[in-house]
């Protein structure tokens, strides 16, 4: 008998690889805006495992980012903040994952996806509203001439957070009807 837990750890951990495969994926646009498709299997993980799962995967996805060179430190502070913190508080996906699946079950994709939508837009929300934090406090000196340090993160942060939600959405929504099994454990 395998041990649950144990099961769901090596979920969060493959679900997390695959999220940095994704992030390596060149999607930005300049440098400070980008689509983050390591995203879209951790909106997988939250809705399938929940709100703890969504978290620990999001903390091993943006450890996984110093791993490979990736993560763009200019203080440790600032690290922690964007690498660890603000992908920790993608656990927030993982809100509604019960009553996702719930619906799921019920083959009420429409209403699944629906909440789907609601629990990635505040998962998302909760890590970009820690870019934001770190674009103001350390990435400010690197806005556009004119523009404040507040206005540059909001912005940026903002574009890239609606267009990742926007691609992972679909992505999750196409996942919820062809491949509802996905969002399951046989454990």
């Amino acid at each position: 008998m395998v041990n649950k837990r144990l099961l769901v750890l090596l979920e969060c951990a493959i679900f997390a690889a695959i999220g940095l495969i994704l992030s390596l994926v060149p999607t930005d646009i300049g440098s400070s805006f980008s689509i983050s498709l390591g995203m879209i299997p951790i909106y997988v993980i939250g809705i399938r495992r929940g709100f703890w799962a969504a978290g620990f995967t999001g903390l091993l996805w943006g450890l996984l980012h110093f791993v490979v060179g990736k993560a763009y430190i200019l203080t440790p502070w600032q690290a922690v903040i964007e690498y660890v913190i603000a992908f920790v508080f993608v656990a927030f996906a993982g809100i509604n994952s019960s009553k996702i699946r719930y619906l799921i079950i019920a083959k009420s994709y429409k209403k699944a996806i629906s909440l789907a939508w609601v629990s990635m837009f505040v998962g998302g929300f909760a890590k970009y509203f820690w870019h934001y934090v770190a674009g103001v406090i350390f990435w400010g000196a690197y806005a556009f001439k004119g523009w404040s340090a507040q206005l540059f993160s909001i912005v940026m942060n903002g574009a890239s957070f609606l267009a990742t939600l926007i691609v992972a959405g679909i992505v999750v929504s196409y996942l919820i009807k062809l491949a509802p099994n996905l969002f399951f454990s046989k454990k």
